[in-house]
């Protein structure tokens, strides 16, 4: 993001504001939606809908802050005070610690790699051969480990995946198209704008509340139909939006 303020064309903020932006911002969800599920076992719904409550009050305020940041510094120093404000996640970032004591197992597994190591250091003085070997095979067992493709051979893992991908298709195109849908519509500029609030201050609500429903006892045995039901709702409220003509019924949508 900062790198965006230094760039002399729109090809390079497609690459620094857009590419490199939006990967780092993945990179950076992942990991907190995943510490979450390390935290919290009891009740893991409320702290995912708490923590990803967070996205609508950015996406109520990033609007009217992008604006007085534009007419105040240029775009220029926009990316400048976007990009400072995003370098907090590396803070953030370094607080995700592992929790609880480190177990008798986990040290005794460490004592042995030093051993392992000191002794494949021997080995790699005697025969350059043999040490290469097992750097070829630390380097295999190190990437399965942060990287199991194993899970692709899981049914339930693929459907999963697939109907993420397919939901993320749609997940974004009443933020982007909303309110230009809303002009074509003939509502005024202010009014259209003001259907993104709506839509962040109700995400806001019901981001939580949908985390205190899934954590009831009856409907957290069945997530995977609650969640199944979730993306197909959010399908055809997409579908019946061009239905709605008037603010009221966008309002409604």
């Amino acid at each position: 993001m900062i790198s965006a303020a230094f760039c002399t064309s729109i090809f390079q903020l497609y690459i620094c504001a857009g590419f490199i932006t939006g990967l780092g911002l993945a990179l950076n969800l992942q990991p907190s939606v995943i510490i979450i599920g390390k935290y919290f076992l009891k009740r893991r719904p409320i702290a995912n809908g708490l923590a990803m409550a967070g996205s609508p009050v950015m996406l109520c305020t990033l609007a009217p802050l992008n604006q007085f940041l534009f007419d105040t510094f240029g775009w220029r120093g926009s990316f400048l005070i976007l990009g400072a404000l995003l370098l907090n996640c590396c803070v953030a970032g370094a607080l995700f610690r592992p929790i609880g004591p480190t177990s008798e197992r986990q040290k005794n597994k460490e004592a042995k790699g030093a051993v392992r190591e000191k002794t494949d250091g021997g080995i790699a003085e005697i025969g350059g051969k043999n040490m290469e070997t097992k750097e070829d095979r630390d380097c295999c067992e190190n990437f399965n480990r942060f990287l199991d493709l194993s899970l692709f051979k899981h049914r339930g893992f693929l459907i999963y995946l697939i109907g993420n991908v397919l939901m993320f298709l749609g997940f974004f195109a009443p933020i982007v198209f909303l309110a230009p849908y809303a002009k074509h519509r003939g509502i005024d500029e202010y009014s259209a704008a003001f259907l993104l609030s709506i839509l962040a201050i109700v995400d806001m609500i019901a981001r939580p509340a949908t985390g205190l429903l899934a954590n009831s006892k009856w409907v957290r045995p069945r997530i995977q139909y609650f969640f199944s039901f979730s993306i197909a709702f959010n399908g055809v409220c997409h579908l019946l939006c061009p239905l709605a003509t008037s603010y009221m019924g966008l309002v409604i949508y």
